[in-house]
C-alpha cells in the first residue's frame, strides 16, 4: 500500500493566510504580519498560503498588499505552499516577480521592481541672444 503524499508543512513563524480571503482580512492580516516581522530576522518572511487553492483578484491584492507592509519595514515575503492557480494568477497580473512563490534571488528594490531615474539634463544654450520687447512687462 502506497502512502498518500504529504503536504507541505507551514513553516514555523510563517503568515499561515486561510481561505476564503476577502478584502475586509486584508488590515487584519497586515497588523498580523508586522507582529511577526517584529519578532523574526528572517528575510524575506514565509507566508503560507497552501489553503489558497482557488484564488481570486481580492487574494491577488491581498498579497501584494502584505508586500507592502513588509517593505515599509525594509523586509520581504515569500509565498510557501503556492497552487499553481495561484502562480498563474501572479503572471497573469504581473506580480509574479513582486510577490514570490518560489526559491531564487529577490530583486533589491522596493517590491522586487527596480526604480530607474535619470535626472534631467538642463543644457544652457549658446550663442543665443535674448531681446527684450518695449512693451513686455517685467516679472
Amino acid at each position: 500500500m502506497v502512502d498518500p503524499p504529504e503536504e507541505p508543512t507551514p513553516p514555523t513563524g510563517a503568515l499561515i493566510v486561510y481561505a476564503p480571503l476577502v478584502r475586509a482580512d486584508v488590515p487584519g492580516l497586515c497588523a498580523r504580519l508586522l507582529e511577526l516581522l517584529h519578532g523574526d530576522a528572517a528575510d524575506p518572511f514565509l507566508c503560507d498560503v497552501s489553503a489558497l487553492t482557488h484564488p481570486d483578484l481580492a487574494a491577488i491584492e491581498a498579497l501584494a498588499r502584505l508586500q507592502l507592509t513588509a517593505r515599509g519595514l525594509d523586509r520581504r515575503i515569500r509565498l510557501h505552499g503556492a497552487s499553481g492557480e495561484l502562480r498563474d494568477l501572479l503572471t497573469l497580473t504581473g506580480l509574479d516577480e513582486i510577490v514570490p512563490t518560489g526559491p531564487g534571488p529577490l530583486r533589491s528594490g522596493p517590491l522586487g521592481v527596480e526604480c530607474r531615474r535619470e535626472a534631467e539634463q538642463w543644457e544652457q544654450m549658446r550663442d543665443v541672444e535674448e531681446r527684450v520687447e518695449a512693451d513686455d512687462l517685467p516679472l
